[in-house]
């Protein structure tokens, strides 16, 4: 599967992030090749858990350089699909019936900090850090805001989202977007240990919790999904967007554009 690799253990399943030589860096490829085996595997009673892991230095580094330049010369609307592709994608797998595990190692930025907000239970290597780094870039978290106040609530959302800094492992365990921090060696013994721990439960019961658990804690519908995509479609066409991409590309600092008075 390109850029996924997809290991069945028993009544495990392992996915892995595999594009190690960008850090797994999400692309318009991989993001619907996510979708695609989300929505394929929920149909799967056979599977109790399903863990997601990085190959390489990193567990997911955020939006690939490649698919941002194209993103760069796209109309509103492009962007539009192109962002509704991605709430799609993030929809599928928080909807997902089994618990899913997040293996995280060193940096798990922009849409790899959503795929922590996602996740049933976060396990993170010491060195890990985790970041909404959107607005650095002239855009903003919009199709992973849903999940993330889900998980940590609108005021950690809000001031890791306008503060758009990297966290380190402590942090980020503090905040509440990573459950379990461990030194790097360790971490697949401590993940070993919490798939250990959830073998003891009935999966009937897992899967029937966290249908309780989307009924009092609704996820996103295609209208919330619609207005996050529509959000960033936006912005990612409007001046500061494109001189943040740009700028980022460009590897130097971006030229924002002043706010105009009375300016909403």
């Amino acid at each position: 599967m390109q850029g996924l690799l997809i290991e069945r253990r028993g009544d495990e399943v392992w996915w892995t992030l595999e594009r190690p030589e960008v850090r797994n860096a999400l692309d318009d490829t991989l993001i619907a090749v996510l979708r695609d085996q989300a929505r394929a595997l929920a149909d799967d009673d056979t599977v109790r858990v399903l863990v997601l892991a990085g190959a390489g230095p990193a567990f997911c580094a955020g939006a690939d350089l490649g698919w941002m330049r194209r993103m760069r010369d796209y109309d509103e609307a492009r962007n539009l699909a192109d962002a509704e592709a991605v709430a799609d994608m993030f929809h599928a797998m928080a909807s997902l019936p089994m618990p899913l595990i997040a293996r995280v190692h060193g940096a798990a930025l922009g849409g790899g900090a959503g795929l922590l907000a996602i996740s049933d239970l976060v396990i993170a290597a010491d060195d890990a850090q985790v970041g909404f780094t959107e607005a650095r870039v002239g855009i903003l978290p919009a199709t992973i805001a849903p999940y993330v106040i889900r998980r940590v609530g609108i005021a950690t959302a809000r001031t890791a989202f306008l503060r758009a800094h990297r966290m380190s492992a402590p942090e980020a365990h503090r905040v509440g977007l990573i459950d379990e921090v461990c030194p790097a060696g360790s971490l697949d013994v401590v993940v070993r240990e919490r798939l250990d721990e959830l073998a003891l439960g009935a999966a009937s019961s897992h899967r029937a919790t966290k249908a309780l658990l989307a009924q009092l804690a609704p996820l996103p519908d295609h209208a919330e999904r619609r207005l996050t995509a529509a959000a960033i479609a936006r912005q990612r066409v409007s001046h500061d967007g494109q001189e943040g991409l740009r700028a980022f590309l460009d590897r130097r600092s971006p030229s924002w554009q002043p706010r105009e008075p009375g300016r909403a």
